[in-house]
């Protein structure tokens, strides 16, 4: 990423022609671009501003802001991902701005269909109750909201159901159900097959079950509609910069997962305990001994009340980067993302194995394969449509500079703040143009790199559904109450790491 061109000065407004990505594909243990056949990796971060604790309240969608968005899509872009994860959208806002934003810089999206409003979700205690159609309603809504955005990856059909033995008895089939009616829907409404998948909780006493279970082909003629198209993992077992790919029980992972039929990927990790945060799991994330998995998503963006953050932000607008930031960043800035673009050759010709009860080893876990049917009414929602559902597009965006004020690590403001549109979506790469001067000042400043690492503050976990109980080995992550908005900065910025946040210019 330290080798991209930069152009000098900074973007103020431009009105350009819509500029739309490829929409990404599975193909076996991978995800591919749908034009140029290079397999894409996930590099992101989960993105759910206030927590699941604002959702609900009429500020808690995190794609419906398009001058936020365009705040943290510019520092986004700064990073280096190419993917978010938002886990609770409103359907019922219109989300065209800020998707477009995303889009015009190449970062893709992985959406959860789920919310943690009453009736919105699978009741993990309970599911058969809350199998229903109206909760398929609901979901087909978010379908609906956000299908006809190219740069959407997939949609996840759930977040931690499964996290115990108990749990991994009666959810099992609904999760298939789930997702069979999620596909269905959209093959009768969609103008392409948008992947669907599911994010596990890293509880090793149900996790290779919970992979077998929905990755298996469970038809015996044609596609199964209810298999997992794609499989994400919440783990945070690699903690502080004393752990490696064995202590971090990794190699696990890669021996659990080295015959998946279907791309895998960490869709939460960033073990935060001990600080500060290193993230030396990066590299081997995306190195050759974790070829088998495609990535990851950091979590999280916004900085809640369990301390995960990478950024401040605060209620006038403004927001301040946290060290975790530059780590992170410093972290992208040493991957091979030309090799990260080339297809595994031995990742082909992969067939997934028949549902079996001999594919669970596990005591206690569902081996039925009875996928339930539709609820009463449920076929006819989904042969009709769900009716006045709003359909998202993509817009022209005709603003680029960032409006709100965004701080370094020290304080200082950060001037020349804006997007630059891409023509490919491997890594959205770095802007030029940004200093710590004002506009017209005698002196230069650039931003140039503190080497500060960790953050404070705190996060809060955005999962509409229940927290995961992790294994010890595993690690842990808890939730909390979401940030309060009006947040004095005088205090935060003084107590703020010296050192101004790496741009590498």
């Amino acid at each position: 990423m330290g080798s991209v061109a930069r152009l000098v000065g900074a973007a103020c407004t431009f009105a350009n022609a819509v500029m739309a990505v490829n929409p990404v594909v599975v193909k076996e243990q991978e995800f591919l671009d749908s034009v140029t056949n290079d397999r894409f990796v996930i590099i992101g971060v989960d993105y759910q501003p206030g927590g699941q604790g604002a959702y609900g309240t009429g500020s808690g969608d995190p794609l419906s802001n398009g001058t936020t968005c365009l705040r943290d899509a510019a520092l986004m872009q700064q990073l280096g991902v190419n993917t978010i994860r938002s886990y609770n959208v409103d359907p019922s806002l219109n989300h065209d701005e800020c998707v477009s934003i995303f889009n015009e810089i190449g970062i893709y999206m992985v959406i959860d269909v789920n919310s943690p409003l009453p009736g919105q979700s699978i009741d993990r205690t309970d599911p058969s109750s809350s199998y229903t159609t109206s909760y398929l309603e609901h979901i087909f809504t978010v379908v609906e909201a956000f299908k006809s955005y190219p740069n959407l990856l997939g949609f996840f059909s759930g977040n931690e159901v499964i996290n115990d033995v108990p749990t991994g008895q009666a959810n099992p089939p609904y999760i298939r159900a789930v997702q069979r009616d999620l596909k269905n829907y959209i093959a009768a409404h969609a103008q392409r097959q948008i992947p669907v998948g599911y994010s596990a909780a890293d509880v090793r006493g149900v996790l290779q079950d919970t992979w077998a279970y929905l990755q298996c082909n469970n038809s015996n003629t044609g596609s199964d509609m209810s298999r997992s198209d794609f499989f994400g993992l919440n783990s945070y077992s690699w903690c502080g910069n004393g752990s490696n790919f064995q202590t971090s029980t990794w190699d696990q992972l890669v021996e659990i997962f080295g015959n998946t039929t279907i791309p895998v990927f960490l869709s939460e990790y960033g073990c935060n305990q001990p600080e500060p945060r290193y993230f030396d799991e990066v590299l081997t994330l995306y190195g050759p001994q974790m070829t088998v998995m495609s990535g990851g998503l950091v979590y999280e963006w916004t900085q809640e009340t369990s301390d995960y953050g990478l950024v401040q932000p605060y209620g006038n607008g403004s927001l301040q980067i946290l060290g975790d930031y530059n780590t992170l960043m410093s972290q992208y800035d040493k991957l091979d993302f030309a090799t990260l673009g080339t297809t595994n050759s031995t990742a082909t010709s992969l067939t997934p194995p028949a549902c079996n009860s001999n594919l669970i080893s596990g005591d206690g876990f569902s081996t039925d394969f009875n996928i339930p049917q539709p609820p009463s009414g449920a076929e006819q929602l989904i042969s009709s449509g769900v009716s006045s559902a709003p359909t998202g597009s993509i817009i022209s965006v005709t603003q680029s500079s960032v409006q709100l004020p965004v701080y370094a690590t020290n304080g200082a403001e950060i001037y020349g703040l804006h997007i630059q549109a891409v023509s490919t979506a491997d890594h959205p790469g770095q802007v030029s143009g940004l200093s710590t001067s004002a506009p017209g000042s005698s002196t230069t400043g650039t931003a140039t790199s503190s080497g500060s690492a960790g953050s404070s503050g705190s996060t809060s976990k955005s999962t509409g559904t229940a927290s995961a109980t992790a294994s010890a080995a595993s690690g842990t992550k808890t939730g909390g109450a979401s940030r309060p908005d009006g947040q004095a900065m005088g205090g935060v910025l003084a107590a703020a790491a010296v050192g101004i946040v790496a741009f590498a210019l």
